[in-house]
């Protein structure tokens, strides 16, 4: 890592310029990452399953200094350095080999730099793109602080991180949630960890939940349903789990229920964000109640808000989720409305619709964009989604708004079956009286289209707004 700071010295990059983070989940990554830290230089981590379109806009938003990149992504980011409208003084490549300077080149060239940087708390740190589950993505600009605050509030007191934990996470490092999981909370408690930079497919996850045995596993809700589907599942005795964290989008009740049943062991569900960095919500260790996200996670505090923003104090209410805490980011970069839009104060705006049930959890509605006034009701996608995968013959599903005839919304159930030739007439009929058994009768399908796939981030949050855009093609 201090090998890495003096050369990026030597490389002529100043404090608080960037550099992009273009690289798989090795061990390679960790030590750039901290490296720049170390010296000053802000690092911009981006996920490695975007388009080189999608990375010279990076590249030309963050104003990059320096692009290191796995060899395996190096021909993906000459195309975006050759549609860029900003050049970037040097390529570093990690792991082969390439006219392009190498990371065992500037690794070995350099003795390690005697002292870090002279870094503040509240000075940019490092960035973080959003993971465009609404739109293009935004550089949520996060402080050197904000790495501490998450392990010292979440990774220690929350998890209960131990030193003789090994943990593997399923959420790559470029992703929020995936760097407090995978590097700055073992590292606050000296546990180990496990890297891994293929996909993280059922059989990848499978392979190394045996093979390496790890004590701690973090997965999205997506990644848990497919690996409850996949053949290769493991049984119990072949692993060594003690705890599971769930984040990224809530977890159905039925997901974790049957994961439990087959590994005895709870998943600790959680809401998080780029913009706060990890999980501020949360269930805990020993008391985990499916289907909610939880109390506040202290040191957090969280509001909901109704539509003229009053603070909802009734439970049962659905409102707009508001959180109070020291690892907020600063802003995104370049954009002043919607930070301002964001982060209000000592706030920010989650764009997440909860409730608050009589015990004081907080119960997942949809995101705000997302949810849909159906008969002059609030209608949560995510609970009839929720409803849908209790069926047997349902994978996943994504509920939007359509408008009939007379202008009017209803909700529409674009479902992924676990055997596609299963799809038929008399299906659809049956999963939508299986929603109207089970829910309010306003809330219920009345058009249940069948998909191979449904479109999702590299972070595995489903995409509503891509299936919007679709269903307005058609119109």
């Amino acid at each position: 890592m201090r090998r890495l700071a003096a050369g990026l010295r030597a490389l002529g990059v100043r404090r608080e310029e960037r550099v992009l983070v273009l690289m798989h989940d090795t061990t390679d990554w960790p030590v750039v990452f901290l490296g720049a830290l170390y010296a000053g230089v802000v690092p911009v981590a981006v996920n490695t399953l975007l388009s080189a379109a999608d990375y010279a806009f990076m590249l030309e938003h963050s104003r990059a200094r320096v692009g290191f990149v796995s060899a395996t992504l190096l021909p993906t980011l000459r195309a975006a350095l050759d549609a860029a409208r900003h050049e970037v003084a040097h390529v570093v490549v990690a792991r082969g080999e390439d006219a392009e300077t190498g990371l065992e080149e500037i690794l070995g060239r350099h003795d390690p730099l005697a002292t870090a940087a002279a870094t503040g708390a509240d000075e940019p740190g490092f960035w973080l793109y959003s993971s465009g589950s609404t739109g293009r993505p935004k550089g949520a600009v996060h402080t050197h602080a904000n790495l501490y605050w998450t392990a010292e509030l979440y990774g220690k007191p929350v998890l209960g991180l131990r030193e003789d934990d090994v943990c593997f996470s399923a959420a790559k490092l470029f992703f929020a949630y995936g760097l407090g999981n995978a590097l700055t909370f073992p590292l606050s408690v000296g546990a180990s960890v496990l890297l891994m930079a293929e996909r993280p497919t059922p059989e990848a996850v499978s392979r190394r939940l045996t093979g390496h045995k790890p004590t701690v596993f973090y997965g999205a809700p997506t990644g848990y349903a497919a690996l409850l589907a996949s053949p290769a599942l493991p049984g119990r005795e072949e692993v060594a789990l003690r705890l599971c964290s769930s984040a990224g989008e809530a977890l159905p009740r039925e997901i974790g229920e049957r994961f439990t049943r087959h590994f005895g062991c709870e998943i600790v569900d959680g809401i998080g964000s780029t913009e706060m960095l990890h999980i501020f919500l949360s269930n805990r260790p020993g008391d985990v109640r499916y289907g909610t996200s939880g109390h506040p996670v202290p040191g957090y505090r969280v509001e909901l808000r109704d539509e003229r923003g009053r603070v909802i104090e009734s439970a049962g209410e659905i409102g707009e989720l508001f959180v109070a805490g020291p690892s907020s980011a600063l802003m995104y970069w370049g954009d002043r409305a919607k930070s301002r839009d964001t982060f209000q104060g000592a706030w920010t705006r989650t764009g997440d619709k909860y409730l608050r049930d009589d015990e004081g959890c907080y119960v997942y509605s949809g995101r705000s964009d997302d949810m849909l006034k159906v008969s002059g009701q609030y209608v949560s996608p995510f609970e009839v989604e929720a409803t849908l995968v209790q069926h047997a013959a349902v994978l996943e599903a994504a509920v939007i708004g359509v408008a009939d005839a007379d202008g009017l919304t209803r909700p529409k159930a674009c479902v992924v079956l676990k055997d596609p030739a299963a799809a038929s007439e008399a299906l659809s009929d049956e999963l939508k009286q299986f929603v109207r058994q089970r829910l309010a009768p306003h809330k219920y399908p009345r058009i249940v289209e069948f998909l191979p796939e449904l479109p999702k981030t590299a972070t595995g949050k489903i995409q509503r707004f891509r299936l919007r855009e679709r269903e307005a093609g058609r119109a």
